[in-house]
Protein backbone atom coordinates (compact mmCIF):
# COMPACT_ATOMS: atom_id res chain seq x y z
CA UNK A 1 0.00 0.00 0.00
CA UNK A 2 1.49 3.35 -0.64
CA UNK A 3 -0.11 7.09 0.62
CA UNK A 4 -1.56 10.25 -1.24
CA UNK A 5 -1.66 13.70 0.44
CA UNK A 6 -5.00 14.30 0.95
CA UNK A 7 -6.19 17.76 -0.83
CA UNK A 8 -3.25 20.46 -0.36
CA UNK A 9 -2.66 19.35 3.23
CA UNK A 10 -0.20 17.11 4.28
CA UNK A 11 -2.43 14.48 5.57
CA UNK A 12 -1.35 10.87 4.62
CA UNK A 13 -3.86 8.22 3.51
CA UNK A 14 -3.78 4.91 1.67
CA UNK A 15 -4.35 4.80 -1.63
CA UNK A 16 -7.34 3.07 -1.15
CA UNK A 17 -10.25 4.25 1.07
CA UNK A 18 -12.22 2.02 2.81
CA UNK A 19 -16.31 2.11 2.37
CA UNK A 20 -18.23 1.24 5.72
CA UNK A 21 -21.73 1.73 4.05
CA UNK A 22 -22.44 -1.86 4.61
CA UNK A 23 -21.22 -2.19 8.08
CA UNK A 24 -24.51 -3.52 9.60
CA UNK A 25 -27.16 -5.28 9.13
CA UNK A 26 -30.26 -3.37 9.02
CA UNK A 27 -32.43 -3.38 5.95
CA UNK A 28 -32.22 -7.22 5.30
CA UNK A 29 -28.18 -6.82 4.22
CA UNK A 30 -24.69 -6.00 5.08
CA UNK A 31 -22.04 -7.17 7.24
CA UNK A 32 -22.28 -8.06 11.41
CA UNK A 33 -20.26 -6.54 13.80
CA UNK A 34 -17.94 -9.54 13.28
CA UNK A 35 -17.16 -9.52 9.66
CA UNK A 36 -17.00 -5.92 9.73
CA UNK A 37 -14.37 -6.20 12.29
CA UNK A 38 -12.45 -8.71 10.30
CA UNK A 39 -13.01 -6.45 7.11
CA UNK A 40 -11.30 -3.62 9.14
CA UNK A 41 -8.40 -6.17 10.57
CA UNK A 42 -7.52 -7.18 6.68
CA UNK A 43 -7.65 -3.41 5.33
CA UNK A 44 -5.02 -2.09 8.03
CA UNK A 45 -2.95 -5.62 7.55
CA UNK A 46 -2.49 -4.21 4.31
CA UNK A 47 -1.61 -0.60 5.05
CA UNK A 48 -5.21 0.78 4.83
CA UNK A 49 -5.72 3.59 6.90
CA UNK A 50 -8.52 5.76 5.53
CA UNK A 51 -11.92 5.11 6.80
CA UNK A 52 -14.90 6.51 5.20
CA UNK A 53 -18.57 6.55 6.66
CA UNK A 54 -21.61 8.98 7.52
CA UNK A 55 -24.06 9.40 10.31
CA UNK A 56 -26.34 7.67 8.45
CA UNK A 57 -24.90 4.48 7.65
CA UNK A 58 -27.26 1.78 8.55
CA UNK A 59 -28.79 3.94 11.07
CA UNK A 60 -25.81 4.85 12.94
CA UNK A 61 -24.66 1.37 13.51
CA UNK A 62 -21.52 1.73 10.46
CA UNK A 63 -20.59 4.27 13.21
CA UNK A 64 -21.00 2.70 16.23
CA UNK A 65 -19.37 -0.33 14.95
CA UNK A 66 -16.32 1.53 13.80
CA UNK A 67 -16.04 3.16 17.47
CA UNK A 68 -15.58 0.02 19.15
CA UNK A 69 -13.31 -1.21 16.66
CA UNK A 70 -10.82 1.65 16.50
CA UNK A 71 -11.71 1.75 20.66
CA UNK A 72 -9.79 -1.61 20.63
CA UNK A 73 -6.81 -0.45 18.25
CA UNK A 74 -4.50 2.76 17.81
CA UNK A 75 -7.16 5.75 17.29
CA UNK A 76 -4.30 7.63 15.83
CA UNK A 77 -3.20 5.36 13.31
CA UNK A 78 -6.79 5.68 11.50
CA UNK A 79 -8.03 8.15 9.04
CA UNK A 80 -11.22 8.73 9.94
CA UNK A 81 -13.99 10.18 7.72
CA UNK A 82 -17.66 10.94 8.65
CA UNK A 83 -20.23 13.11 6.74
CA UNK A 84 -23.16 15.29 8.12
CA UNK A 85 -26.54 16.50 6.39
CA UNK A 86 -28.91 13.78 5.87
CA UNK A 87 -31.69 13.36 8.17
CA UNK A 88 -31.29 10.71 11.05
CA UNK A 89 -34.76 11.88 12.36
CA UNK A 90 -38.04 13.40 10.85
CA UNK A 91 -39.03 15.43 13.85
CA UNK A 92 -36.97 18.15 13.47
CA UNK A 93 -36.82 20.14 10.56
CA UNK A 94 -33.45 21.12 11.57
CA UNK A 95 -32.12 17.45 11.76
CA UNK A 96 -31.69 17.68 7.97
CA UNK A 97 -29.26 19.93 5.68
CA UNK A 98 -26.36 21.77 5.80
CA UNK A 99 -26.78 24.33 8.30
CA UNK A 100 -24.79 24.97 10.97
CA UNK A 101 -26.60 23.90 13.53
CA UNK A 102 -27.13 20.73 11.81
CA UNK A 103 -23.52 19.98 11.32
CA UNK A 104 -22.95 21.19 15.27
CA UNK A 105 -25.38 18.50 16.19
CA UNK A 106 -24.49 15.58 13.88
CA UNK A 107 -20.60 15.78 14.48
CA UNK A 108 -21.94 15.20 18.61
CA UNK A 109 -24.18 12.72 17.82
CA UNK A 110 -21.09 11.08 15.76
CA UNK A 111 -18.30 11.66 17.85
CA UNK A 112 -20.26 9.89 20.49
CA UNK A 113 -21.04 6.63 18.13
CA UNK A 114 -17.21 6.52 16.92
CA UNK A 115 -16.49 6.68 20.88
CA UNK A 116 -13.69 9.61 20.29
CA UNK A 117 -12.74 12.79 21.02
CA UNK A 118 -12.10 13.86 17.01
CA UNK A 119 -13.28 13.07 13.26
CA UNK A 120 -10.11 13.42 11.07
CA UNK A 121 -12.44 14.52 8.08
CA UNK A 122 -15.79 15.99 7.30
CA UNK A 123 -17.74 15.96 4.76
CA UNK A 124 -20.56 17.90 3.70
CA UNK A 125 -22.74 14.80 2.25
CA UNK A 126 -25.16 16.11 -0.34
CA UNK A 127 -25.49 20.32 -1.08
CA UNK A 128 -28.82 21.26 0.10
CA UNK A 129 -28.70 24.33 -2.22
CA UNK A 130 -30.64 26.69 0.89
CA UNK A 131 -27.21 27.06 2.82
CA UNK A 132 -24.61 29.51 2.48
CA UNK A 133 -21.20 28.41 1.49
CA UNK A 134 -19.96 30.48 3.46
CA UNK A 135 -22.26 29.17 6.51
CA UNK A 136 -20.70 25.56 5.97
CA UNK A 137 -17.23 26.29 6.14
CA UNK A 138 -16.73 29.24 8.97
CA UNK A 139 -18.82 26.56 11.04
CA UNK A 140 -16.51 24.08 9.87
CA UNK A 141 -13.59 26.27 10.83
CA UNK A 142 -14.70 26.61 14.09
CA UNK A 143 -14.88 22.46 14.53
CA UNK A 144 -11.28 22.22 13.81
CA UNK A 145 -10.15 25.52 16.08
CA UNK A 146 -12.11 23.64 19.00
CA UNK A 147 -10.00 20.31 17.70
CA UNK A 148 -13.74 18.04 16.91
CA UNK A 149 -12.13 18.09 13.13
CA UNK A 150 -9.14 18.07 11.53
CA UNK A 151 -10.10 18.66 8.07
CA UNK A 152 -12.97 20.38 5.84
CA UNK A 153 -14.26 17.85 3.03
CA UNK A 154 -17.59 17.95 0.53
CA UNK A 155 -19.45 15.33 -1.03
CA UNK A 156 -22.30 15.73 -3.55
CA UNK A 157 -22.15 19.46 -4.30
CA UNK A 158 -21.98 21.43 -7.84
CA UNK A 159 -18.66 22.91 -9.00
CA UNK A 160 -19.29 26.12 -8.66
CA UNK A 161 -20.37 26.14 -5.38
CA UNK A 162 -17.28 24.02 -3.91
CA UNK A 163 -15.19 26.90 -6.05
CA UNK A 164 -16.49 29.93 -4.73
CA UNK A 165 -16.44 28.23 -1.04
CA UNK A 166 -12.47 27.32 -1.34
CA UNK A 167 -11.81 30.93 -2.50
CA UNK A 168 -13.54 32.52 -0.05
CA UNK A 169 -12.14 29.99 2.67
CA UNK A 170 -8.67 31.45 0.96
CA UNK A 171 -10.10 34.75 0.99
CA UNK A 172 -10.82 34.97 5.24
CA UNK A 173 -8.18 32.52 6.60
CA UNK A 174 -10.62 29.39 6.93
CA UNK A 175 -9.79 25.99 5.90
CA UNK A 176 -10.50 24.81 2.61
CA UNK A 177 -11.70 21.38 1.70
CA UNK A 178 -9.10 18.95 0.89
CA UNK A 179 -11.29 15.96 -0.84
CA UNK A 180 -14.03 15.93 -3.00
CA UNK A 181 -16.60 12.88 -3.09
CA UNK A 182 -18.39 12.22 -5.84
CA UNK A 183 -20.04 9.24 -8.23
CA UNK A 184 -17.13 8.61 -10.55
CA UNK A 185 -16.30 5.26 -12.52
CA UNK A 186 -16.42 4.11 -16.09
CA UNK A 187 -19.78 4.26 -16.30
CA UNK A 188 -20.35 7.76 -14.84
CA UNK A 189 -17.93 9.82 -16.37
CA UNK A 190 -20.05 13.58 -16.02
CA UNK A 191 -17.80 14.94 -13.37
CA UNK A 192 -15.20 15.35 -15.87
CA UNK A 193 -17.44 18.67 -16.86
CA UNK A 194 -16.91 20.58 -14.15
CA UNK A 195 -16.03 19.01 -11.08
CA UNK A 196 -12.87 17.25 -11.80
CA UNK A 197 -11.46 20.28 -13.65
CA UNK A 198 -12.22 22.46 -10.65
CA UNK A 199 -10.69 20.09 -8.00
CA UNK A 200 -7.38 20.14 -9.97
CA UNK A 201 -7.40 23.32 -10.13
CA UNK A 202 -7.83 23.70 -6.25
CA UNK A 203 -5.58 20.84 -5.49
CA UNK A 204 -8.54 18.76 -4.00
CA UNK A 205 -8.23 15.35 -3.59
CA UNK A 206 -11.35 13.15 -5.71
CA UNK A 207 -12.86 10.30 -3.53
CA UNK A 208 -14.66 8.67 -5.98
CA UNK A 209 -17.76 7.00 -4.78
CA UNK A 210 -19.26 3.63 -6.42
CA UNK A 211 -16.35 3.54 -8.63
CA UNK A 212 -17.23 -0.19 -9.46
CA UNK A 213 -20.58 1.07 -11.19
CA UNK A 214 -21.85 -0.78 -8.07
CA UNK A 215 -20.75 -3.95 -9.16
CA UNK A 216 -21.40 -3.39 -12.65
CA UNK A 217 -18.14 -3.35 -14.21
CA UNK A 218 -17.21 -6.62 -11.90
CA UNK A 219 -19.11 -8.34 -14.86
CA UNK A 220 -21.44 -10.44 -12.60
CA UNK A 221 -23.76 -8.93 -13.92
CA UNK A 222 -22.91 -10.33 -17.08
CA UNK A 223 -22.25 -13.83 -15.90
CA UNK A 224 -26.05 -13.31 -14.45
CA UNK A 225 -25.12 -13.30 -10.76
CA UNK A 226 -27.56 -11.30 -8.90
CA UNK A 227 -26.93 -7.99 -7.11
CA UNK A 228 -28.30 -5.04 -5.51
CA UNK A 229 -29.51 -3.49 -8.31
CA UNK A 230 -32.62 -3.27 -10.37
CA UNK A 231 -32.69 -4.29 -13.34
CA UNK A 232 -34.15 -0.90 -14.87
CA UNK A 233 -31.20 1.15 -13.44
CA UNK A 234 -29.13 3.05 -16.12
CA UNK A 235 -26.40 1.10 -14.66
CA UNK A 236 -27.59 -1.59 -16.52
CA UNK A 237 -27.96 -0.94 -19.84
CA UNK A 238 -26.20 -1.34 -23.38
CA UNK A 239 -23.61 0.99 -22.92
CA UNK A 240 -22.90 -0.42 -19.64
CA UNK A 241 -22.79 -3.81 -20.86
CA UNK A 242 -19.91 -2.84 -23.43
CA UNK A 243 -17.83 -1.40 -21.31
CA UNK A 244 -18.18 -3.90 -19.11
CA UNK A 245 -17.28 -6.16 -21.45
CA UNK A 246 -13.67 -4.03 -22.42
CA UNK A 247 -13.44 -3.92 -18.80
CA UNK A 248 -13.33 -7.54 -18.49
CA UNK A 249 -11.20 -8.36 -21.81
CA UNK A 250 -8.60 -6.22 -20.51
CA UNK A 251 -8.69 -8.18 -17.24
CA UNK A 252 -8.32 -11.40 -18.92
CA UNK A 253 -5.49 -10.15 -20.59
CA UNK A 254 -3.70 -9.43 -17.58
CA UNK A 255 -4.90 -12.05 -15.53
CA UNK A 256 -6.83 -10.09 -13.02
CA UNK A 257 -10.44 -9.51 -11.71
CA UNK A 258 -12.74 -7.02 -13.80
CA UNK A 259 -12.61 -4.96 -10.80
CA UNK A 260 -9.44 -4.25 -10.36
CA UNK A 261 -8.70 -2.51 -14.00
CA UNK A 262 -12.16 -0.61 -12.97
CA UNK A 263 -10.45 0.87 -9.71
CA UNK A 264 -6.99 0.97 -11.59
CA UNK A 265 -8.58 3.37 -14.14
CA UNK A 266 -10.01 5.80 -11.75
CA UNK A 267 -6.37 6.66 -10.12
CA UNK A 268 -4.73 6.81 -13.76
CA UNK A 269 -6.43 9.84 -14.96
CA UNK A 270 -3.79 12.59 -14.25
CA UNK A 271 -6.05 14.52 -11.29
CA UNK A 272 -5.35 12.86 -7.30
CA UNK A 273 -8.26 10.78 -7.12
CA UNK A 274 -8.60 7.84 -3.90
CA UNK A 275 -11.64 5.60 -5.04
CA UNK A 276 -13.83 3.96 -2.28
CA UNK A 277 -13.68 0.81 -2.13
CA UNK A 278 -16.97 -0.70 -0.20
CA UNK A 279 -17.03 -4.56 1.28
CA UNK A 280 -19.05 -6.61 3.28
CA UNK A 281 -17.18 -9.95 2.69
CA UNK A 282 -13.86 -10.47 3.01
CA UNK A 283 -13.08 -11.81 -0.25
CA UNK A 284 -14.50 -8.88 -2.02
CA UNK A 285 -11.84 -6.56 -0.10
CA UNK A 286 -8.85 -9.20 -0.33
CA UNK A 287 -9.99 -9.00 -4.66
CA UNK A 288 -10.21 -4.60 -4.43
CA UNK A 289 -6.81 -4.62 -2.49
CA UNK A 290 -4.88 -6.26 -5.68
CA UNK A 291 -5.59 -3.07 -7.20
CA UNK A 292 -2.37 -1.67 -5.89
CA UNK A 293 0.00 -3.64 -7.83
CA UNK A 294 -1.81 -3.19 -11.21
CA UNK A 295 -0.76 -0.51 -13.77
CA UNK A 296 -2.87 -0.37 -17.03
CA UNK A 297 -0.82 0.39 -19.99
CA UNK A 298 -1.36 3.74 -22.14
CA UNK A 299 -3.11 1.60 -24.99
CA UNK A 300 -5.21 -0.17 -22.45
CA UNK A 301 -6.10 3.27 -20.96
CA UNK A 302 -7.32 4.43 -24.17
CA UNK A 303 -9.71 1.36 -24.68
CA UNK A 304 -11.36 2.66 -21.81
CA UNK A 305 -11.18 5.90 -22.27
CA UNK A 306 -13.11 5.92 -26.01
CA UNK A 307 -15.56 3.41 -25.12
CA UNK A 308 -16.95 5.23 -21.97
CA UNK A 309 -16.18 8.25 -22.74
CA UNK A 310 -18.62 10.96 -22.59
CA UNK A 311 -20.30 14.65 -24.18
CA UNK A 312 -18.59 17.05 -22.20
CA UNK A 313 -21.06 19.51 -23.53
CA UNK A 314 -20.25 23.68 -23.27
CA UNK A 315 -17.75 24.80 -22.97
CA UNK A 316 -15.89 21.70 -22.44
CA UNK A 317 -16.54 20.25 -26.33
CA UNK A 318 -16.46 23.48 -27.48
CA UNK A 319 -12.51 24.08 -26.31
CA UNK A 320 -11.55 21.30 -28.35
CA UNK A 321 -12.90 22.34 -31.61
CA UNK A 322 -9.99 22.86 -33.78
CA UNK A 323 -10.71 26.20 -35.36
CA UNK A 324 -11.51 27.34 -31.76
CA UNK A 325 -7.91 26.20 -30.49
CA UNK A 326 -6.32 27.93 -33.70
CA UNK A 327 -7.92 30.93 -32.93
CA UNK A 328 -6.96 30.68 -29.34
CA UNK A 329 -3.53 29.77 -29.26
CA UNK A 330 -2.74 31.17 -32.97
CA UNK A 331 -1.48 27.70 -34.16
CA UNK A 332 0.92 27.37 -31.09
CA UNK A 333 -1.73 24.74 -29.72
CA UNK A 334 0.60 21.57 -29.57
CA UNK A 335 3.59 23.69 -28.55
CA UNK A 336 2.33 25.35 -25.71
CA UNK A 337 2.66 23.69 -22.20
CA UNK A 338 -0.96 22.93 -20.99
CA UNK A 339 -1.41 23.48 -16.99
CA UNK A 340 -2.31 19.96 -15.20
Amino acid sequence: MKYKLLGRSGLKVSELCLGTMGFGTEGGWGADKETSFAIMDTFANAGGNFLDTANVYKLGTSEKIIGEYIGNHDRDYFVLATKYALKDNMTNPNASGNNRKNMMRSVEESLKRLKTDFIDVLYLHIWDDITPIDEVLRAMDDLIKQGKINYAAISDTPAWVVAKGNTLAELMGWSQFVALQVEYSLLARTPERELIPMAKHFGITVTPWAPLGGGVLTGKYLRGEQGRIKPESVRLNDRSAGITKAVVAIADELGISAGNVALKWTTQQGFSSIPIVGATKISQLEDNLKTVNVELTNGQLQKLDEISAVQLGFPGDFFREEAVKTNTFGGFYDKVEKRN
